[in-house]
């Protein structure tokens, strides 16, 4: 075999490889969306621009789950006696044939009762003296006017511990959770967890989750800081909880990271979301070709509601202008979309180009 013929079926074996599929991390742009030219396509593709912003702001949120808050409102800064406190009551009287003060004191204490479910506490030779829900200002009051009937002399001094009926619960997420009284009725969100030590640390852009009855609000710690008013007053028997944000997106393709990534603020842009991954291959990605794939529920499709034509949505994004890259920093990223980076198709060229000179290096090895 002449050298000539061994060098034309060296790029000939060559050519054959470059027409097989070629080692690569992540597909074409072209080769994703290359459906969605079919009459038949199961999803809609939008380029990410100025002028689609405002509609797709209008779409349907995808994702989140959709907690309310409880804004902000002045409280009492008394305390309040309710069901489950314990009260002592001091009875002083001079009266040397009082029925309440033993003879050889000058006081009677009754220490640490339990105001009843009905509200009430009992003071022997009087019955039963409803309390709950004064202050123990005014608690002691009336248990002085009940005194009074039997001694006109006596006097009466009231203090309450709170107990669970008259605190709230902080669970996780602080450094020091548990159960905590109020100490008056303007006693707030913040105000509670800076009594369990505040957040901790190794939390990524907490949330608050408040409990009461069979409702659950939530919001994020960012926000209550931004937004004073929000700042709600708690009431007996809150639950408050503070756990990290479970909204994630994901990144595959020539992305810098390939992973699963947190969501690090309430809102992630698409701008953001590039960076969190770690911005794209230098070597491999295409910069026009990063798409964002997201799946709407079918109510986002219902008439009158403005939405996608299709379910299964692309959104692609060019960074190589600046329209694409101002629209990517104003493009929310939502819970679950995945952010695809696409492989350059210089890539390709230059795999062919390896191959095609390997295969002239085999030629003149032979020859």
């Amino acid at each position: 075999m002449t050298p000539m013929i061994r060098l034309l079926a060296a790029m000939t074996c060559a050519v054959g490889l470059a027409a097989c599929e070629l080692p690569r991390g992540a597909a074409l742009q072209s080769e994703v969306l290359s459906a969605d030219q079919q009459d038949n396509a199961d999803f809609a593709v939008y380029a990410v621009t100025r002028a689609l912003l405002p509609s797709v702001q209008q779409w349907p949120a995808v994702g989140a789950r959709g907690y309310g808050w409880i804004t902000a409102s002045e409280g009492s800064n008394s305390r309040v006696v309710r069901a489950g406190d314990s009260v002592t009551i001091t009875i002083w009287d001079s009266d040397v044939n009082s029925l309440l003060v033993p003879e050889d004191g000058q006081r009677t204490v009754l220490e640490s009762l339990r105001v009843s479910p009905a509200g009430s506490v009992f003071v022997p030779y009087i019955g039963n003296v409803n309390i709950a829900g004064s202050s123990p200002e005014s608690a002691r009051t009336r248990v002085q006017t009940a005194v009074i009937a039997v001694s006109p002399s006596a006097q009466v001094q009231l203090d309450m511990v709170e107990g669970r009926g008259n605190s709230v619960d902080l669970v996780g997420g602080v450094n020091q959770p548990g159960a905590f009284p109020m100490p008056d009725r303007n006693f707030t969100v913040l105000s509670l967890i800076a009594a369990g030590g505040g957040v901790s640390n190794a939390l990524k852009n907490p949330q608050i989750r408040l409990q009461r009855g069979s409702r659950v609000y939530g919001t994020s710690m960012d926000r209550l800081y931004e937004e004073p008013n929000l700042d709600t007053l708690l009431a007996s028997g809150d639950r408050v909880i503070v756990e990290e944000d479970d909204r994630y997106f994901l990144s595959v393709g020539a992305a810098g990271n390939e992973a699963l990534h947190a969501f690090t603020k309430d809102t992630v842009s698409a701008m953001d979301a590039v960076s969190i991954i770690g911005g794209v291959n230098d070597t491999r990605a295409n910069p026009k070709g990063i798409l964002i794939l997201r799946e709407y529920p079918t109510s986002a499709l219902s008439a009158g509601t403005r939405g996608p034509r299709q379910q299964r949505v692309v959104f692609t994004l060019d960074l190589t202008s600046a329209d694409g890259l101002f629209s990517a920093r104003n493009f929310q990223v939502m819970p679950k979309d995945l952010v695809y980076v696409t492989e350059s198709p210089v890539t390709t060229a230059q795999t062919v180009f390896a191959i095609v000179g390997s295969a002239f290096g085999l030629a003149r090895a032979v020859n």
